[in-house]
């Protein structure tokens, strides 16, 4: 099945019409339906019931309708990207994170290393759940990632970035907003989000302030879950500073513990390329020449 046929066939699953489906696409209505019926023979099942009033999916071909948009969609990312890369660029370093704050300095970075080295393309990319995995795959050349996640994965190299600390997210008019750092004592008879895929260091100092406070905790699915229970007012969390999006629209105070979440860019070992290795020292100089003080 060729992109054209899955164009026909995405458009009558629109319209439900051959005759409105091929002045879309502009061709005729024999074209269509010659295209539509190649493709059902390749693949061994009806898409379409065919009627005098038109054209309805069938079971299968609703199914397969879905999963073709999603891979129509794909195609065309891949299509842009190859673009978007084709003649301008001799190498592509792919970089995966899981939020777009992580890395707060890659703006700057891509920036640095376009000017000194323009033949070379930097594409990110950002997902939550599933950019380790994509790594491991070697779909990605580099992986934004909390340093405990990847320790003992094979074939990967650990670039250390910075050790982000730790904050309470609260909302801007809530009383702890306004302190220059909170601790476990000021969490008392507070509601503390918890959860989430959190890491083990996190996790232990969520079960150090419940245990020190007895304060009353509420299980979270997600990141994003929790800051919509810290806006709607049920309770405060504490999180690392990377995942700060610096938006305004919370306060992180720096909550007082020992502890830190080390962070940093993973390369696969059998990855020499010096565009890789130039990328990376230079977000590590970046990070490196920060203010002490400034909230990761």
């Amino acid at each position: 099945m060729n992109t054209k046929q899955i164009d026909y066939i995405l458009e009558l699953a629109q319209t439900l019409n051959f005759n409105r489906a091929a002045e879309n696409l502009f061709i005729s209505q024999p074209s269509l339906t010659y295209q539509i019926r190649a493709a059902e023979e390749e693949i061994g099942f009806d898409l379409f019931f065919r009627s005098g009033k038109g054209a309805s999916l069938t079971p299968a071909g609703a199914q397969f309708v879905t999963d073709l948009r999603r891979i129509r969609e794909e195609l065309n990312a891949a299509i842009e990207h190859g673009q978007n890369f084709s003649g301008a660029f001799s190498q592509d370093i792919r970089l995966a994170l899981p939020i777009r704050s992580a890395l707060h300095l890659l703006p700057k970075a891509i920036e640095e290393f376009s000017r000194k080295y323009p033949s070379v393309s930097v594409t990110p990319s950002f997902d939550w759940g599933g950019c380790l995995d994509s790594f491991m795959k070697g779909e990605q050349d580099v992986l934004f990632a909390m340093e405990h996640e990847v320790r003992r994965m094979q074939g990967a190299t650990v670039h250390h970035l910075f050790d982000s600390r730790f904050y309470l997210i609260t909302k801007k008019d809530d009383p702890l907003a306004s302190k220059a750092s909170v601790s476990s004592s000021d969490i008392s008879g507070r509601t503390l989000m918890i959860g989430g895929g959190s890491p083990p260091v996190l996790k232990q100092i969520q079960q150090r302030v419940l245990s020190e406070t007895g304060s009353a905790y509420f299980n979270s699915r997600d990141h994003d879950t929790t800051l919509t229970n810290v806006a709607a007012g049920r309770g405060v969390c504490i999180a690392p500073g990377f995942l700060n999006d610096r938006s305004g629209e919370f306060a992180w105070v720096p909550f007082e513990c020992s502890e830190v979440l080390p962070c940093g860019l993973c390369t696969h070992k059998d990855d020499s390329r010096w565009s890789v290795m130039q990328f990376i020292s230079l977000i590590q100089e970046l990070y490196a020449g920060l203010p002490e003080n400034f909230p990761l």
